[in-house]
């Protein structure tokens, strides 16, 4: 059987990930996987049946209940709706955290996650994916950026999708996220030991791709 790749690309909200792992991903013909949008489509199912996304056992209970499922071009579907605008929304966005830092909820996605990593190479980006979802990654990135960097760019990115928030919200719920998600007790934002510190802070989206690219070519020699 093929050994399969998997590159990990972890950070705060905001900070590039996606983009740059998409991008990644399509240069390899590598699958992509966007586990934060795993988290904010449950997090959306749990806002639209009504259920309190802060209390742990009401969270909880969907668990079973829904699945979800990334497509190729990188929608997103929770029981055959599709959730991919939806789950950007700010009651989402404000949410997800929470759910995000349910252990149970956690277990169950990651292990959908490790899934695909051991039948397809992968790019994942995430909070903890070369900490705790592919420990044994064979590449390892790290980005980070300011957070007043990251606010303007998730600002630029709602204005373009026509969901419009004030600056200033976004930034304050960019800190909020960044606490939660570096101090709850299961598997926090941290960089792996072993990973690669990149700020992206002054960085063009092409700067970012080809200094990634070059450490994975450096790496697995891809």
């Amino acid at each position: 059987m093929k050994k399969q790749i998997a590159i990990a690309i972890d950070g705060p909200a905001a900070a590039g990930k996606s983009t740059i792992a998409k991008l990644i991903a399509n240069s390899l013909s590598f699958t992509y996987i966007d586990t934060g949008a795993m988290y904010r489509a449950f997090t959306w199912a749990v806002l639209e049946q009504g259920l309190d996304p802060q209390n742990i056992d009401q969270a909880c209970s969907l668990i079973g209940e829904i699945t979800i499922f990334l497509s190729k071009d990188n929608e997103v579907f929770v029981n055959d709706v599709n959730v991919t605008r939806k789950i950007r929304e700010p009651h989402v966005s404000g949410n997800v955290s929470y759910i995000a830092s349910y252990k149970p909820i956690r277990l169950a996605l990651v292990e959908q996650q490790r899934s695909l990593a051991a039948h397809h190479s992968v790019v994942m980006d995430g909070r903890d994916i070369g900490t705790y979802v592919l420990p044994e990654a064979e590449v390892k990135i790290f980005l980070v950026a300011s957070v007043e960097t990251r606010a303007l760019r998730r600002y630029k990115e709602n204005i373009e999708k026509g969901i419009d928030v004030p600056l200033e919200d976004i930034r304050k719920e960019l800190e909020k996220r960044d606490y939660i998600d570096s101090h709850r007790d299961f598997a926090p934002l941290r960089q792996a030991e072993d990973a690669i510190l990149l700020d992206t802070s002054e960085m063009s989206i092409d700067e970012v791709v080809a200094t990634v690219a070059k450490i994975v070519k450096t790496k697995v020699g891809l």
